[in-house]
């Protein structure tokens, strides 16, 4: 008799410094993330911060989960050499990130971007970033949202014939919004498959991959029908 394997969804930590939970440098992750990948149907995996392993790490998962967290993308890893005041960087978790980026997609292996996750995977793809929306984008949002973040902050729309709007079935989301950047360019092969109503980028995709996916909110908050769906399509990528 056959068992079903559940798919094994790598997810990236944060790491923090010490202080608050230990006298020595830790990880972070929020239980929401593997929450939502085991209810979808996978077997969440926490990927440690040693970009040397990645190939190892990779050999263990059948997709990745690029997580979010308070901190950016270095502006020289996408042709910038000037640093907005704001940026607050941690080379090791980018380092990893990006490591587990380019080996998952020369793989095939299906691969989400939620956030800052996003914004590592336009890196990776060739794209760049908005260092600071409110200084680049008079009149912008407030991506930043007042209110809690199991509560949405604006809607996106979504462009149709995108892998996106496959997934999802609609042409609109509400969802959260917790950053200070965002995704300037995609990078030469990538699309943009959703915007928010003051032309942010808020969904990216890169066709030539089966399942190349990012999204700059939350979906593991699943505050939309639709961010379901995306981990549902996931897990049905990963199968």
């Amino acid at each position: 008799m056959t068992t079903h394997r559940r798919p094994r969804v790598g997810v990236t930590l944060d790491s923090e410094q010490p202080g608050s939970y230990s006298k020595y440098p830790w990880y972070a992750l929020r239980t929401n993330y593997t929450d939502v990948i085991a209810g979808a149907g996978g077997l969440p995996l926490a990927l440690p911060h040693l970009p040397a392993l990645a190939g190892d790490l990779l050999d263990t998962i059948d997709a990745l989960v690029v997580t979010g967290g308070a901190f950016d993308v270095d502006p020289a890893l996408y042709g910038e050499a000037d640093r907005h005041a704001t940026v607050i960087l941690k080379e090791g978790r980018t380092a990893t990130e990006l490591a587990l980026v380019r080996g998952a997609l020369d793989r095939g292996m299906p691969v989400l971007g939620i956030c800052g996750g996003q914004q590592l995977l336009a890196v990776a793809l060739g794209g760049t970033l908005i260092q600071h929306i409110p200084d680049a984008v008079p009149g912008a949002l407030a991506h930043e949202q007042p209110n809690p973040r199991h509560e949405p902050g604006h809607e996106v729309a979504i462009l149709p014939g995108t892998l996106l709007h496959r997934i999802v079935g609609a042409a609109s989301m509400q969802v959260n919004s917790s950053h200070h950047q965002a995704v300037r360019s995609p990078g030469p092969h990538a699309v943009i498959d959703a915007t928010a109503p003051d032309g942010i980028i808020e969904g990216i995709e890169d066709p030539r991959f089966r399942f190349c996916l990012g999204v700059q909110w939350h979906p593991e908050y699943l505050i939309d029908p639709g961010d379901r769906r995306i981990f549902d399509a996931l897990l049905g990528a990963a199968a």
